[in-house]
This record gives structure tokens, sequence and C-alpha cells, in this order.
């Protein structure tokens, strides 16, 4: 095959199985950091025998069986038990160490991924590290793409990243899923996971895709796990029907050459009804305890329910902004809440609440604040404003698609 299409493979085999050889692999090594050089040397080797063999039939089980061996060598070179003994503490040992940690099966839920995050999301950690490190390892963004989803730097998120690796290693923190009477105290941190790793998806920060759909279907299917362990947490469902009533809308985001289709513009016959009614029907059950992702999924379904855009309820959606504001004061939040006051009454109330916001820290690389100052500047008919701050979000824009969409949009002022 063609360097370039080997090349391919491997990159849609890191972002497609990245997590599931990762985890697998940190079974086997109980150490973070092993587990991903071991993970990094499988993904470097299949450049080179995909080369000459061929891409597998299975991609993933390829790269994890690769890893896990790697793995393997490295720790039966160590000469004794002792020093063979894992970073991360397991409740279960048996003769072998290793063969242990790849047979074992949790007591409570089957899955690497589920297990890899709720050892990121240990309460030792802090909530940002343990956001942070998941991104990190079980999605497999890099240092840069976590940063941008946090609003900080490359640098700082280095640092905060390899605090936490550290602090697991120390902490002898334990890799499993924690027994159904502990893993409501982590609820919080994996939701803030998954729906940061959703986000991350629905709108890729960098490259010529809009949408990063491994990403997001990945998000769903955790997100449903968590509602079969924690049924009593609303803000479980809350966060699921955020989700499927954001990625219902996938479909009708881009046209046919691969164009951002703008909400009003989206043809709503390509929605996925389907995902609308379960999403709708989550959306009655996590508004019995409304939590900030059951207020967020309630203005998805706003827009879930409108016939048309012209028929979207924006007085309704202001409302519950300003519901979600107080519950979970944001800057993002805020920056919506301008958005949607905008087509409910008008340019120019939208215009002043977004000026209040340009002064703040966390959204000083925000391409959305000049974007959104941009359309209602036109509205305004304030061209020249409006035409250079377009130009101020396309230079803050990393996606390649979101940046012409906005170049056509300055284009036209």
């Amino acid at each position: 095959m063609l360097s370039a299409d080997i090349a391919s493979a491997v990159e849609d085999a890191h972002r497609s199985e990245w997590a599931f050889v990762l985890a697998a692999t940190v079974r086997v090594t109980r150490d973070i950091d092993l587990g991903e050089e071991c993970v990094q040397e499988a993904y470097a080797q299949a450049l080179t025998v995909w080369a000459r063999q061929g891409v597998p039939a299975r991609p993933g089980a390829w790269l994890t069986t690769v890893a896990r061996n790697r793995a393997l060598d490295l720790l039966r070179r160590n000469a004794t038990r002792k020093r063979a003994l894992p970073m991360l503490v397991s409740d279960e040992y048996d003769a072998d160490v290793a063969d242990q940690a790849v047979d074992a099966a949790d007591p409570h839920f089957d899955d690497d991924r589920l297990r890899l995050i709720c050892t990121c999301c240990h309460p030792a950690l802090s909530l940002e590290a343990q956001v942070a490190l998941t991104l990190r390892l079980v999605c497999g963004l890099t240092t840069a793409e976590v940063a941008r989803a946090f609003l900080v730097s490359e640098s700082t998120m280095a640092a905060r990243i390899t605090r936490a690796k550290k602090k697991i290693a120390a902490a002898r923190i334990p890799y499993r899923v924690p027994a159904p009477a502990e893993l409501p105290d982590r609820v919080d941190a994996v939701l803030t996971v998954v729906h940061l790793l959703f986000t991350t998806g629905h709108t890729a920060p960098y490259g010529a895709e809009l949408v990063r759909r491994e990403l997001t279907e990945r998000a769903v299917d955790i997100a449903r796990m968590l509602c079969t362990l924690v049924r009593e947490h609303a803000e479980v469902s809350g966060l699921l029907a955020l989700m499927l009533l954001t990625e219902a809308r996938r479909d009708a985001r881009v046209d046919a050459e691969g164009a951002m289709v703008p909400l009003e513009r989206q043809d709503r016959t390509r929605w996925n009804r389907p995902q609308i009614t379960e999403g709708l029907a989550l959306v009655k059950d996590s508004l019995r305890q409304p939590g900030k992702y059951a207020l967020q999924a309630a203005i998805a379904a706003v827009h879930a329910e409108a016939l048309d855009y012209d028929a979207t309820d924006w007085h309704q959606i202001v409302g519950l902004y300003d519901e979600l504001g107080r519950r979970w004061p944001s800057p993002v939040v805020a920056l919506n809440r301008a958005v949607a006051l905008g087509y409910a009454d008008g340019p120019a109330p939208a215009l002043a609440a977004l000026d209040d916001l340009a002064a703040h820290p966390q959204l000083a690389t925000y391409e959305y604040l000049p974007a959104a100052r941009a359309h209602f500047l036109a509205e305004l008919g304030r061209v020249d404003e409006a035409r250079a701050a377009y130009d101020e979000a396309i230079l803050l824009t990393g996606n390649d698609i979101e940046r012409e969409f906005l170049a056509r949009k300055r284009d036209t002022v």
C-alpha cells in the first residue's frame, strides 16, 4: 500500500481506537506512563508492519496485542516480583501480575474505558486534573487540544497533566471501576470529562473536519454506561439527553461539499428523529432535579421541538440561560445567553452584553466571542467593525471548516 494510505489508516486507528488500546495496556502495566509508551510504540510499529502486510481487519485488536506484548516483555525483564510491582494498585493479583491484569473481569462493569476514566477521576486529584488527564489518556487528545478545551495555554496544561500522572503513581490509586457505593462521589468529575469529550468532538478544535464523530459517539456510549451504573443521578440523564439532542443535528451541519451549515439553514428532515425522541424523554426525567446538564438539555430540546428556525422560542431559551447562569456561572454561558438575547430582542442588547464580556480573561482567545460580535455588528450596519471582528475570529479559529465559514460571512458583509 502507498505510504500515504498507511499513514491515513494509522491516523484513523489513533482517533478511533486509542482509548481501547491504552486502557487495555494500562491493565497490564499498572503504570500510565509505561502504558502510553507501549501504545505509542505499537502505533509506530504499525506504520512499517502494515506497509508490508496490509492494514489488519481489526486495527484496534492488532494494536492492543502489540502494545500489551511490549508491556509484558518489559515487565518480565524485571529481576523480581517486587521490581515488577505496579504503580497502580490492583485489588486482584494472582500468580502472574500481567496475565491477571489482562484476564480479570471487573465485578461491576467490564469496560476498560470506564475503568481508566474512574482511575483518572479519582478524588485524590483536583477536578481540573481529572478532566485534563482523562481527555489526554482516554480520548487521545493532544495536550494542545486539551488546553483549548480548558481555555488555558499549552504549557500550563502540560504541567497539569504531568502533575496528575505523578499523583496517581504516588497515591497508588486503584485501577478499577469503583463499587456502586463509591461511584456517586465520582459522578460529577466523570460527567465533566464526558461532556468535554463530546464538545471537543462536536466541533473539533483543529483540523479539516468539523465533527470528530468517533469522539461524540464514544461520549454517548460512556454516558449510556453511566446511566446503567448510576440510575438515581439525574444529571447523568441530563448529560445523555444534551448529547443526543445535539448529536441528532450532526448530519445537517455540513452540506454535500463539506461546508458548514448554520442552524438557521439546516435541513431539519436530516435531523435524527429517534435520537431526538430519546433525548426529549430523558430531558423530562432529568428536570426532576435540574442541574447544569439538564438545563442545557432543555435548551437543546427547545431547538429540537421547533418545526422550523422561525418557530424557535428564543425568549424561553434566554430564560433557561438565566437559570443556568444562576446555578453555574460561566463566561461561556453568559456569551451564549447574549447570543440568544440577540435573536429574542435584537442585535443592540446582544452586542452590549457581548461587549461587557470582552475583557474576561477566559474569553481572550475564544473565537466565538468575536464571531458573535461580528454577526450583530453586521446586523446593525457597522460594516468595518464587523469585518474586523470576523478577522479576529478567523485568526483564533483552528478548525478549517469553521474558518472557511467565517471567511464567507466576512466577505458577505
